[in-house]
């Protein structure tokens, strides 16, 4: 599971005389196996800055984020690039990736990471670019070329090739149309059926409706100084 205790943020303005603007104060959420957390409240509140926290990319002042007997405020580097590798994946809106490596490739990485058999996991790379309706034609194309909706959908097969422990969303499905976004929705589905602890951002309410199990709205969490 993910469990967030007493966790604390602020930004630094070092280009107007070191003003710290407070983002989040005492946030403490926990996240069970099985369960889709959303994440709410208005624009500002906090919700990617708590995302990024969880990820490691952005440090938090105070508290702990815990996962796999990883607090990730206080570990070191090389054991959040671990957490990433085998417990931790993260379905961003932007894909990136080094250019010209085909898509197929792209998705299978993760696999080959953890030292699956390149063939099992093109083969696995293969079944979730068909799934998520991204044409054949194109997975030996770098997905750099790629519309905005077909980037995330190899976004999203990519985060769901290897069976992560715990994932983080973030508006998984903002590129996509009706269609699509039905399509993705069965793999976060799945998911969660064996046990991974998802934390996502949904701005689409029925869509959020339709994976989440509950919500929390950060703004219970805007340091007074804030509000």
């Amino acid at each position: 599971m993910i469990r967030i205790e007493n966790v604390s943020k602020s930004f630094t303005l070092h280009s107007q005389g070191g003003t710290e603007i407070p983002v989040l104060q005492g946030t403490t959420l926990g996240v069970a196996p099985g369960e889709c957390v959303a994440l709410t409240g208005p624009s500002g509140v906090g919700k990617s800055t708590l995302m990024r926290m969880i990820y490691g990319s952005s440090l938090a002042a105070c508290g702990s984020i815990c996962m796999g007997g990883v607090d990730v405020a206080k570990a070191a580097s090389r054991d959040i690039l671990t957490l990433r590798r085998h417990t931790l994946g993260y379905v961003s809106q932007f894909l990136r990736v080094v250019p010209r490596v085909p898509t197929l490739d792209v998705v299978a990485e993760p696999l080959l990471a953890v030292g699956h058999h390149p063939v099992a996991a093109r083969h696995r790379a293969e079944h979730l670019l068909a799934r998520l309706n991204i044409p054949k034609r194109l997975w030996g194309l770098s997905p750099t070329t790629f519309s905005g909706g077909e980037q995330q959908r190899v976004r999203i097969a990519r985060d769901f090739a290897y069976d992560y422990p715990a994932l983080l969303l973030d508006e998984p499905t903002a590129s996509l149309d009706p269609a699509n976004r039905a399509v993705v929705l069965a793999p976060i589905h799945e998911a969660k059926a064996p046990g991974a602890a998802i934390v996502g951002i949904f701005h689409n309410v029925p869509t959020r409706a339709k994976v989440c199990t509950r919500a929390v709205d950060l703004s219970a969490f805007i340091p007074r100084e804030a509000a």
